[in-house]
């Protein structure tokens, strides 16, 4: 569907299309002081009786996507921790009270960083959330080590939430392989039985068999919640797994289980829009910014106790709290909207990645996020030409070419993938990356002979 008919459909007019504007790379977000102040003691908090006394703030801080800085010594970046600092800091006086990390993410330096952030406030005043992360070495020895290092980064004496990291993949051999064989599932529930361990769950990525499995032992392991992939475009079918959010949340509902939702955003996807499809919501209503709408949408479902967001930067957290002080509920005619609205992106033949980065270190030094997102960016702003003949061709090989060289080193650009593989083995939302990256490097190559 092109732009004209975009516009046919959905009456769009030209004043419609120029407060969408052109800001895909800007994230579609308005401005700060667009949107109104941001307001102070209105955060939303959601209690189960799973959970106990937990008060849990609806919005959750997703701990992956830490601001970074070069590194002085010249050694790759760091994690910038005075804007850690800050962002925690502005988060807990505006209500959130969940942070979620993991000791993988960040290259390993996200549990620290948060701990540093989170040891200035009292213990009391927040809960805290890692996982075990056992990809590469499930011995449980390793287990062990990594388990008790998460107490000395996070500098806290009990964990409040603590997850199986990322099931599904590999089906139940490997669930079996890194928590059961090697003895870390029994253990982990004595250590909840200590109180070490306040809430024991786990996060999923993989098929509806396996699901329903892990299901099946709720009543051996007694799972407190559970964290899933979930937003409005996801909702019925996800297009790495094949199973839909909304089978995996009703079940968990039917088992009294409560929810914990990570990427309402699609990794940024669902605020990076065309600009037809920014239009369309913004026509709706111009006093919301893109991502609200997915964060409303997460937010709406009752068996959800909090949402996660990987909040780089401050206007994204302000814009995430306006969202939730208080959250306002869809109503049935917004959810249908918004499926409609979901129905129009999936035209757009964008790379599920969201960015996790758990496809890095590539052996070969690839830079395969920033290939897939420079991609993706080109393809909601109508820079992937099909052929020599379309009629912006020459603006959209430019745009392209000019910003693939922009957003990734020459050194680490897809034509040095050696199709390895060993990426595949880690992506949790199943992209063949090596064919992605072979796609990718034969279009650039076509748009640099200019035979496309």
């Amino acid at each position: 569907m092109d732009r004209r008919e975009f516009l046919k459909i959905f009456g769009l007019g030209t004043a419609s299309m120029a407060m969408a504007g052109c800001n895909v790379g800007n994230s579609n977000q308005s401005a700060s002081g667009e949107l109104g102040p941001v307001p102070t003691g209105g955060m939303t908090h959601r209690q189960f009786p799973a959970l106990g006394e937990d008060k849990v703030s609806l919005l959750g801080y997703g701990c992956m996507r830490w601001p970074t800085k070069p590194n002085p010594d010249g050694e790759g970046d760091i994690i910038d921790q005075e804007t850690v600092n800050r962002l925690v800091d502005y988060a807990m006086e505006h209500g959130v009270n969940f942070f979620d990390t993991s000791p993988v993410y960040v290259q390993g330096k996200s549990e620290r960083a948060t701990g540093i952030a989170l040891k200035r406030h009292p213990r009391e005043s927040y809960y805290v959330s890692t996982k075990l992360s056992n990809f590469s070495d499930s011995s449980r020895e390793n287990s062990l080590a990594m388990y008790h290092r998460s107490f000395r980064e996070l500098q806290v004496d009990y964990i409040d939430y603590y997850l199986l990291h990322s099931l599904g993949g590999g089906g139940m051999a490997n669930f079996r392989k890194r928590y059961v064989d090697n003895g870390m599932l029994d253990f982990l529930q004595e250590e909840r039985k200590a109180g070490r361990i306040r809430r024991l769950g786990w996060s999923f990525h993989g098929s509806k068999e396996t699901f329903d499995e892990l299901l099946a032992l709720h009543d051996t392991y007694h799972w407190d919640f559970v964290l899933i992939q979930m937003n409005y475009v996801d909702w019925h079918i996800a297009k790495g797994s094949g199973i839909g959010a909304e089978y995996l949340y009703s079940e968990l509902e039917r088992r009294g289980i409560p929810v914990m939702v990570m990427e309402p955003l699609l990794g940024g996807r669902l605020a990076k829009l065309p600009d037809h499809i920014v239009g369309r919501l913004k026509q709706h209503s111009p006093e919301r910014s893109v991502a609200s709408w997915a964060f409303r949408f997460a937010g709406s479902q009752p068996n959800v106790f909090t949402v996660l967001s990987g909040m780089t930067y401050m206007e994204h957290l302000q814009d995430n709290i306006r969202s939730f002080s208080p959250l306002v509920p869809l109503d049935e005619a917004e959810t249908q909207f918004l499926f409609d609205t979901a129905k129009l992106i999936e035209q757009y033949p964008t790379i599920p990645c969201n960015d996790c980065k758990y496809c890095m270190p590539c052996p070969y030094g690839i830079d395969i996020p920033s290939i897939l997102l420079h991609y993706n960016k080109c393809v909601n702003e109508g820079n992937v030409p099909k052929s020599r003949q379309d009629e912006e061709y020459q603006k959209a090989r430019r745009a392209f070419l000019v910003g693939y060289d922009r957003s990734v080193e020459k050194l680490r650009q897809a034509n040095h993938c050696i199709g390895c593989g060993q990426c595949n083995h880690h992506c949790p939302q199943k992209i063949n990356i090596p064919k992605q990256l072979h796609r990718i490097d034969d279009f650039v190559e076509k748009l640099k002979q200019d035979t496309l």
